[in-house]
């Protein structure tokens, strides 16, 4: 089956600046394209877009100009941006002329939930349903709320929730979770990515342990809403690529190839125009 991943990272230390890196343990070093390539494409993965890595703000747009000519596996990129900020319209132009960029993320799971309530915030986010460009929505679990409203706010925009909601795998925690997932895909405008949620699973996960909330992000979404990424190198934290691969497909074993492509590659070239 052929795979486009829609949530790879890739981190150039002698680039650019990424204050997060700091506390971030093992993934503190260089994760460059030639080694994600070279594992990925043993595992089907025939192309990649390149997921914004919260650089510090004076690095985003050089960071996308990176990723878009960084190796050919890349074929395009999901661009890091500030919707709060007054210099987002120009932002946006500019971006949005590049060939590759495939669509655009502000990290609110560690912002104040305030940010994406802002009226000039939604009134720029509402700017990328002129340009067709998606917008990946990344909140914490109890942030889902926060996130319904946002995208109910900006009907006009393609949005693709991150790591299924971040549920704590870990603690087998599927309510209220699940109801929040029910409500969020009741938006027409909102798709989900299977992606993120073994780092969130502890170092001794299953794939039992992450059926639940793979089958329930799809009987929520329906397989015509739902994405696949990797979230490398996050995903190296708790495994490897090969394993989440592997245990992507065995939870969707039992779906038609038909539905399997929808996931794997043919909802990703529609919603990221690819």
């Amino acid at each position: 089956m052929r795979i486009v991943d829609t949530h790879l990272h890739l981190v150039h230390m002698d680039r650019f600046t990424y204050p997060w890196l700091g506390g971030a343990g093992a993934l503190k070093r260089a994760w460059p394209a030639e080694a994600f390539a070279a594992e990925a494409q043993k595992l089907g993965i025939e192309a990649a877009l390149h997921m914004e890595v919260d650089v510090a703000e004076a690095d985003m747009e050089a960071e996308t100009r990176y990723a878009l000519e960084v190796n050919p596996l890349v074929v395009g990129a999901i661009a890091a941006c500030r919707p709060e900020s007054s210099d987002f319209p120009a932002y946006l132009d500019r971006l949005a002329a590049l060939k590759g960029v495939k669509g655009f993320r502000r990290i609110l799971h560690t912002s104040p939930d305030e940010l994406s309530q802002g009226q000039l915030f939604r009134a720029n986010l509402r700017r990328l349903a002129d340009k067709h460009l998606p917008f990946d929505l990344c909140v914490l679990s109890k942030q889902l709320p926060v996130g319904r409203e946002l995208v109910e706010s900006c009907p006009g925009v393609q949005f693709v929730l991150d790591h299924c909601g971040v549920p704590d795998v870990a603690a087998k925690a599927l309510d209220p979770w699940r109801r929040e997932i029910k409500a969020l895909a009741a938006l027409p405008n909102a798709a989900a990515k299977i992606s993120g949620i073994v780092a969130y699973a502890g170092p001794n996960w299953t794939t039992a342990m992450l059926r639940p909330f793979v089958e329930h992000i799809i009987e929520s979404f329906g397989w015509d809403r739902v994405v696949w990424g990797s979230d490398y190198p996050v995903l190296t934290l708790t495994a490897d690529l090969g394993r989440w691969v592997a245990a992507t497909k065995e939870i969707v074993a039992g779906a038609s190839p038909d539905e399997q492509a929808k996931l794997f590659h043919r909802n990703a070239e529609r919603i990221y125009r690819l």
